[in-house]
């Protein structure tokens, strides 16, 4: 009876709980409860004038909130919203705009923003029109100007009002001398050449949504709109100049004109789809992946440019939000691009507050779907306002008992109090981190189920084009944050943001076995006895990867007494990694002991392995390691495989080869993590691989473009033999006029090329996991140390030698592996020097690198 009662499922009955107990009424009809509506997410979309917007939250089952109400779970508003009201927000709401986003879609700002970034990046920075502000301007203008008639040339320019929308106030000149020098608007050089479309001037208004700025994270909507002008184009002359309709391809503007065409088929009227265009422009040939590649670009480059501003703002008014939280602000923007004959997109303004007006069909079908799938990307749950309360009531009972926070060290502190705080200090900073990274893996999860018909450009999956937008990132944050938000600058810095799960869990384990030496306890047990109950537990660990997780070392392990271990130590001091010697083989205990201050295992993922021995029983590591390699002789014993090695695998940066799938077998998981087994080498042939790299380090020259190689060892002595003239101009170079940046990449000249050496000597494609080459990696940090400190010292006798990074540790670095460090330190200091003499012949000042350094051949 209780079902047969359900309501309609419009109204949103479950089939699977049905309607509570008193939910029907004799009248027919059903009375919701306010025990009901707990589980409701509620809107407040007061603050629109748009139908589409209401639309979208009544397909998405959200339930309008009443006009006054501030602690809806969703909060739109056309217009920007004041600072205050996004600090008064809570952590489970969401509101459509980000603070400090004007910072871009100003036009008079993003000129002034682009103007600075351009003088630091100008090659990345070429696909905006040149810009001058007036009155600020004026003057530069003018000179422009004559310098345009010295050469005989005359340009048309477009004057928009600083702060307009809509079209208005939007005028084109070619006669510059009668602009007033005293009003407030913006110039920008008209684009007098454009891709057509049946002969008519159109541009694009491609949709972006900024789901969080911290960390940033950018979708591009495959849809838009195609808004084309009402007239046949001509390029501008003192006759079509007053005619906009030709010129501009604001619908606001065209829609007033009689040519405007309503038509409602996709490849007629004038306005049509960007999923239209597209397949017009592979009908035509075009190259249509390099025509989103350059959007994608474009978009994220610009949006490079508006995160320091955005980030510093929502920093601000939400100082208590730990990083890497759900973020309270999203934006739905608005980028209108214009082609170029030769199909470059040019960018002409960012609307914060796009219009999400439904005049036609295309706009009804095109905005309901940017609002509906952004919407579904942004996660909101009933369950959330739920949360949020449970953990402020959960904060408030840790301020006021104290539990969580450290103690305070004092004066009279002794050095084991210290050790202790030090070792207390790095474990709640890793553990903050590994649920960020947790977190965003969840994040992560929910987007690639959810992007609908949008897809995500930034971070992007290409991992080069990742490093090329953290490189203008961080020269974004230089140049807008210069000598501000140094907390900020630091925290971007921070070497712990560009580790993995599985790094991270390395150096917890670590902090462990730290804390049990300090308390002076027997470490844990690294791994179970070869024996059939352990074996038995290793087959149910292989039966559970399927599962959510896996447990601690002690399941995760497959070790014996003579297994040594390397481990990561991470410096807080120097933001580096440090490899400490193998531990030294422990008796076996049945009962580890676990360290009083931890509150539990850290558990690991099930897309994080703690290592290849993880998915073994002790039997197959047996197997595997007894297994002749292809590249030896099978007479050439192999060792067993350490802890160390196995290790190495996991801690690679690019090991997602090695990564276990969620949906594979056990035997595909064997055939995968084999192949790397195969490569062992026996002490004899590693030291006989470091031989002859260090014969090939020997043999390495740094070439002096342009020059033999006669002449470039001749610039070299003639440096050092007049070493007083140029000892003052190459500290100069090196210590202040390049940045951090730039320092890396004339050490990057030598670590590319060693890279490579040492990819074809050891015929292994991933030397990250071998172990010169991660001393290496401490040598060129140790070299970078201190901002180029540690290369300036190699050119005198004062300061710290890079060889006590060796010297200070207890890990046994060979004289072989030696010798290759110091003539990889002699490659950096010949390299810095040829740098400095061709930098300094060219035409160019001590500024920076030339484009050809780019070649790092």
């Amino acid at each position: 009876c209780l079902y047969a009662f359900s309501p309609p499922e419009d109204q949103g009955a479950s089939p699977v709980n049905g309607p509570s107990v008193g939910s029907y009424q004799s009248s027919g009809k059903r009375k919701v409860h306010s025990k009901k509506k707990k589980g409701t997410i509620t809107a407040n979309v007061a603050g629109t004038k748009y139908e589409i917007v209401r639309t979208a939250i009544s397909e998405m089952d959200f339930i309008k909130a009443r006009d006054d109400d501030e602690t809806a779970n969703l909060i739109w508003n056309d217009s920007a919203v004041q600072h205050e009201k996004i600090a008064e927000l809570r952590n489970y709401q969401r509101i459509n705009h980000f603070p400090g986003m004007g910072e871009i879609c100003r036009k008079d700002c993003l000129a002034r923003n682009m103007s600075k970034i351009i003088k630091c990046q100008p090659q990345e920075y070429s696909f905006i029109p040149k810009t001058w502000i007036f009155p600020a301007e004026y003057t530069q203008f003018q000179n422009y100007v004559k310098e345009l008639r010295r050469k005989r040339k005359q340009k048309t320019f477009i004057v928009k009002p600083a702060n307009g929308a809509m079209g208005h106030g939007i005028s084109l000149i070619r006669n510059c001398e009668k602009l007033p020098a005293q009003e407030h608007f913006i110039v920008q050089e008209y684009l007098d050449k454009p891709f057509l479309m049946e002969g008519y001037k159109f541009d694009l208004r491609i949709y972006i949504l900024v789901t969080s700025c911290d960390p940033l994270r950018i979708f591009l909507y495959n849809d838009g709109l195609v808004r084309m002008g009402t007239e046949k184009y001509h390029p501008p002359t003192e006759a079509n100049l007053s005619q906009l309709y030709m010129h501009l391809t604001n619908y606001s503007v065209n829609k007033h004109n009689e040519n405007f065409e309503r038509d409602e088929t996709v490849d007629k009227g004038s306005k049509r789809s960007i999923s239209w265009f597209t397949e017009f422009l592979r009908i035509n040939d075009y190259d249509v992946t390099k025509f989103w590649g350059d959007i994608s670009e474009l978009v994220v480059k610009t949006l490079i440019v508006a995160e320091p501003h955005v980030l510093h703002a929502y920093r601000m008014c939400r100082p208590g939000q730990p990083p890497g939280s759900d973020s309270v602000c999203f934006e739905v923007l608005g980028f209108d691009i214009i082609l170029d004959r030769k199909l470059k997109p040019w960018l002409l303004e960012i609307n914060r507050a796009p219009s999400f007006g439904t005049d036609q069909k295309i706009d009804y079908d095109v905005k309901k779907g940017v609002l509906l799938n952004a919407l579904k990307l942004l996660n909101i749950r009933a369950s959330d306002k739920k949360r949020n309360l449970a953990q402020q009531k959960a904060e408030a009972q840790r301020r006021l008992y104290g539990h969580g926070s450290m103690k305070k060290l004092s004066a009279s502190s002794s050095d084991w109090e210290k050790q202790r705080h030090t070792l207390e200090r790095r474990r709640e900073e890793l553990k903050e981190r590994l649920a960020q990274v947790r977190k965003q893996i969840s994040r992560e999860e929910h987007e690639k189920q959810h992007l609908g018909n949008y897809r995500r450009i930034y971070p992007p999956d290409d991992k080069l084009l990742l490093e090329k937008y953290e490189s203008l990132l961080s020269a974004a944050f230089q140049t807008f944050l210069a000598g501000r938000a140094a907390s900020l600058q630091k925290e971007m810095n921070n070497p712990l943001k560009r580790m993995k799960e599985e790094d991270i869990l390395d150096l917890l384990e670590q902090c462990e076995l730290d804390d049990e030496k300090l308390m002076g306890k027997s470490s844990r047990q690294r791994g179970p006895k070869v024996g059939e109950r352990e074996r038995g537990r290793e087959t149910k660990s292989r039966e559970r990867i399927g599962s959510r997780c896996l447990m601690g070392p002690k399941e995760r392990r497959v070790s014996n007494t003579h297994t040594h271990t390397h481990t990561v130590v991470f410096c807080f001091s120097t933001g580096r990694m440090h490899w400490k010697p193998p531990i030294k083989s422990l008796k076996t205990n049945t009962a580890p002991s676990v360290s009083p201050t931890l509150s539990g295992p850290i558990r690991r993922s099930i897309s994080c392995p703690r290592s290849i021995a993880s998915l073994l029983s002790p039997s197959e590591v047996r197997a595997l390691s007894t297994r002749p390699s292809p590249s030896v002789p099978l007479a050439t014993p192999l060792t067993r495989p350490s802890s160390a090695t196995l290790r190495s695998h996991s801690l690679s940066r690019s090991s997602s080869a090695h990564r276990v799938p969620h949906s594979s077998s056990l035997g595909t998981i064997h055939s995968n993590i084999g192949d790397p087994l195969i490569n062992l080498r026996s002490k004899e042939q590693e030291a006989e691989l470091v031989r002859q790299t260090l014969s090939a380090l020997t043999s390495m020259r740094i070439r002096f473009p342009g020059k033999t190689e006669e002449e470039a060892e001749a610039v070299l002595d003639e440096i050092l033999d007049n070493w007083k003239y140029h000892k003052a101009k190459v500290a100069s170079y090196w210590l202040v006029k390049l940045d951090s940046t730039k320092q890396r990449k004339v050490l990057d000249i030598v670590r590319t090329n060693v890279r490579s050496a040492l990819q074809r000597i050891w015929r292994e494609p991933d030397v990250e996991s071998l172990h010169l080459y991660r001393l290496f990696h401490r040598v060129f940090n140790r070299l970078l140390w201190s901002h180029g400190q540690g290369l300036w010292n190699c050119f005198s006798n004062t300061g710290s030698s890079w060889e006590t990074i060796f010297s200070k540790s207890s890990e046994v670095v060979s004289p072989q592996e030696l010798q290759c460090c110091r003539r990889l330190v002699q490659l950096c200091r010949d390299c810095l020097l040829v740098v400095y003499k061709f930098v300094s012949e060219s035409r160019g000042s001590l500024t920076g690198l030339s484009p050809e350094w780019d070649d790092t051949r």
